[in-house]
């Protein structure tokens, strides 16, 4: 008995369960407070996101590197080694560091 929080304030509830369930995309601050005007959607629970170093992923409780294959908390400390497993779930799943880049270029 008893019950579970999460972090942003979202309750936990064993039946009835509606969030997250592959009906309704919005993330719980979004139904909350409301989606924002096309073009500024969010991309995380978190508005904004967390700034991703670059080539890694953010993968929950850290970023990924898929380079040294370890995961590190977002005060960028040490947690694990990701195994094979767990690296192409990220590599499939995450979202990833921006590659480049993309905006408004004039012509020359």
């Amino acid at each position: 008995q008893g019950k579970f929080t999460f972090a942003d304030g979202l309750e936990y509830k064993d039946e009835k369960w509606h969030y997250c369930d592959g009906y309704d995309r919005r993330f719980y601050t979004e139904i909350c407070s409301g989606l924002k005007p096309a073009g500024i959607s969010q991309l995380t629970n978190l508005d904004p996101p967390r700034k991703i170093p670059e080539g890694c992923y953010d993968c929950g409780d850290g970023f990924y590197n898929p380079e040294t294959r370890i995961v590190i908390d977002y005060k960028l400390r040490f947690l694990r080694n990701a195994d094979d497993e767990e690296h192409e779930w990220i590599i499939r799943t995450c979202r990833k560091a921006e590659d480049e880049t993309i905006g408004y270029k004039p012509n020359p």
